[in-house]
């Protein structure tokens, strides 16, 4: 049976089965653009084990030693219990440290965690409100490879359990608001560690069998000591009383302590003692904003703004009005439209300024609070207009961006008009196939963020042709939950628009999508859809792809007689209106229907047509499809020899452009032709690889293999 949704998308797209990248258990993937980290065990063969070095710990962390150690006894008390996950929640309030203090903490403790640690920021207290437990579920899925994730919460937390059960993790789930939100993610097995922290106790998650620690202050010599270490010995030498006061100013907060001695160094003729002074809280100010520590890094946040050039400035409030959860310096130079040498040098004043984290290769964050106090401030100092402007001017980098890769992966398609309100100048970052299409998965968290900061504004054209931007990230790494959510939107937004050949194509696009996901009778509700509309519009090639893809559906579902009935009619209408290419592609799935008939000589002929119909129009990837299919129809009519060539032909397409799903399609149908000239061992070894290819594009059909 083909899987469903291997059809044409209806203006020269390519056919569904691109491939996803397998990434495996031993391979390190770090997508700190959305915000989670992986960190993989180094490849076998293993090394011989050698002695334990920790990390050493800065001076200035010195009074962390007992929280370190009060943490190794939870985690040894939870070690020997011997059931399921240890459950660590670290508390305390905002700007006490939670983070670096758990990360260094895990760090030590690598080697207990053979398979691998991972990291998410569930965003507990951003504007935006809390991540959604399915989106980190997605992304930790995809760090371990599988890239066919359901797209129900439930689904998704069942898969995540089944893909860890046998794995010893570590799991840091940072700034996470409420139990709810934890226990989808927590990992199936035993043997591995869960470590949350939360500005909240979080005693809900008692029940889970969790843990608490309560994060203290930093004490006084060591909050002076950080201040010190920051700003500089000579910088505060005989002002120590000063320093002091400074560092109870900031109530032990090392977020606090970090902004203020860094505001000092900024200021090389200013006295320690004026620091205190413009750190000294306004009572009725305090009586408001004091919550869990927020109070004290407001009034360190404020001080440290006001004596902000004014360019670092206007980045940060530029910063502060933007979805997305990472930037990088393209990012800052669209929203200021800037050249990317003056993003580069602003985003380095916010990094010595401690107001922006650099978190990794072209990648920097803010903590949740100074995100806060950079919206603060853009909203406060600019009009709704100016910070809508910086919005629609990355939200244009990221069309402009996610076209050009379109246009590169795949240039058969007719891609929809763009339009523009800033069109940004900015060259793209990446010259070729594999680095378009790695800039549109690592992006992939921020194409959503903006696609929905989209539709919230109104911007319905931006919208749907975002979703059709986006078309070769679902086409080759089949991320069906995010396929179908950016669908639903581009239809909405394609609808309130007015534009039906948009409306058309975000059918046809989220049909193949519900159909890959083995939505199959959604999918029939959508291409039924799309062929009325293709109908009102005479627009016989949309009529021909709908046609098409209800023909896939019903061969899906197994009613053939239909699946015939439709894919005969989407042949008589693209041949009458000159579609070489759909016709070719519907004989590739009519050749299908005859091989689950068994009519092989039916079967060889459709698919020797399709073949030589995609090679006329140089498309390679369904041209090999077609060989597959073809050598596979050969090897069941008795010519093994002819048939396997054919197949291994296939199968070197397949792998050279990085078409996970159809390697593994190609690889299973080699063994199951093995298997039927009777040599097992070969078919084990294919089939053994097509199941590990399988394992990461498509669970269903693993479960089908095993």
């Amino acid at each position: 049976m083909a899987a469903a949704g291997e059809d044409d998308r209806g203006r020269g797209g390519n056919v569904i089965g691109g491939g996803a990248h397998l990434y495996g258990p031993t391979v390190q993937a770090r997508d700190v653009h959305g915000g989670v980290h992986f960190q993989a065990p180094p490849s076998p063969p293993p090394r011989p084990p050698k002695p334990r070095q920790l990390l050493p710990i800065p001076a200035h962390f010195t009074d962390r030693l007992e929280e370190h150690a009060a943490l190794d006894r939870l985690f040894r008390a939870g070690a020997e219990g011997g059931v399921g996950q240890s459950l660590i929640v670290v508390n305390g309030p905002a700007g006490i440290g939670k983070t670096t203090f758990a990360s260094r903490w895990l760090r030590t403790h690598e080697e207990a965690f053979p398979d691998g640690q991972l990291y998410a920021d569930l965003r507990g207290h951003v504007a935006s409100g809390p991540a959604n437990p399915g989106e980190i579920l997605g992304q930790f899925l995809r760090a371990f490879g599988t890239a066919s994730v359901p797209g129900d919460l439930a689904e998704q937390a069942s898969l995540w359990r089944s893909v860890t059960a046998n794995l010893r993790i570590a799991v840091m789930l940072d700034n996470a608001f409420t139990a709810a939100q934890i226990r989808p993610l927590l990992p199936g097995g035993s043997g591995g560690l869960v470590v949350v922290t939360s500005r909240h106790r979080l005693t809900g998650l008692g029940m889970d069998g969790a843990d608490f620690h309560r994060l203290r202050s930093l004490g006084a010599a060591a909050g002076t000591e950080l201040f010190i270490r920051g700003a500089g010995e000579d910088r505060v030498a005989g002002e120590l009383s000063a320093v002091r006061e400074v560092v109870a100013l900031c109530a032990g907060l090392p977020l606090a302590v970090c902004l203020a001695s860094a505001r000092l160094a900024a200021r090389p003729g200013q006295p320690v003692a004026a620091l205190a002074a413009a750190l000294t809280p306004d009572r009725d100010r305090l009586a408001v904003l004091e919550v869990e520590g927020e109070g004290t890094v407001q009034n360190a946040l404020d001080a440290s703004y006001a004596v902000l050039g004014p360019e670092p400035a206007r980045l940060y409030r530029a910063l502060g009005v933007l979805p997305v959860p990472t930037f990088d310096v393209r990012t800052a130079a669209a929203a200021c439209a800037e050249p990317l040498t003056w993003a580069e040098r602003r985003l380095g004043e916010l990094v010595e300024a401690n107001m922006l984290e650099d978190i990794g290769p072209d990648t920097y964050r803010f903590h949740d609070l100074v995100r806060v106090h950079a919206h603060d401030s853009a909203t406060t100092t600019q009009t709704a207009t100016d910070c809508e402007r910086i919005e629609r001017r990355v939200t244009d980098w990221y069309l402009r961006t996610a076209t050009e890769a379109q246009r590169r992966i795949t240039p058969i398609q007719l891609t929809l008009p763009r339009t523009y309100a800033y069109p940004a100048r900015l060259a793209v970052p990446f010259n070729d196939d594999i680095g378009a299409l790695t800039w549109l998965d690592s992006r992939r968290t921020h194409l959503m963020a903006v696609l929905r900061l989209a539709a919230e504004r109104d911007w319905h054209a931006t919208a749907w042709q975002l979703v059709d931007a986006m078309w070769p990230l679902f086409l080759r790494l089949r991320h069906y939950d995010l396929w179908i959510e950016a669908h639903r939107i581009g239809l909405a937004a394609a609808r309130s628009d007015g534009h039906r050949e948009a409306e058309r194509q975000m059918l046809n696009s989220g049909a193949i999508g519900l159909a890959a996901a083995h939505r199959t009778e959604e999918a029939v509700e959508w291409y039924t859809a799309s062929l009325r509309a293709a109908r009102e519009a005479g627009d016989r090639r949309d009529e021909g792809q709908a046609r098409l893809g209800l023909g896939g559906c019903h061969f899906e579902m197994g009613r053939l007689a239909e699946a015939v009935a439709d894919l005969d009619r989407a042949v008589r209408t693209w041949t009458e209106c000159g579609y070489p290419r759909g016709v070719a592609l519907a004989r590739i799935l009519l050749g299908e229907v005859a091989l689950a008939e068994h009519d092989l000589d039916r079967a060889i002929a459709s698919f020797t047509l399709a073949r030589d119909g995609l090679l006329a129009v140089s498309d390679t990837h369904d041209a090999a499809r077609a060989l597959a299919f073809l050598g596979l129809a050969r090897a069941r009519d008795g010519d093994h020899t002819t048939g396997t060539a054919q197949m291994r032909e296939a199968l070197e397409t397949f792998t050279a452009s990085g078409a996970t799903h159809w390697q593994a399609r190609t690889l299973e149908m080699l063994g199951d032709s093995a298997r039927e000239r009777g040599d097992e061992a070969e078919a084990g070894v294919l089939l053994a690889r097509a199941l590990a290819l399988y394992e990461a594009t498509s669970p269903a059909d693993a479960r089908r293999l095993r």
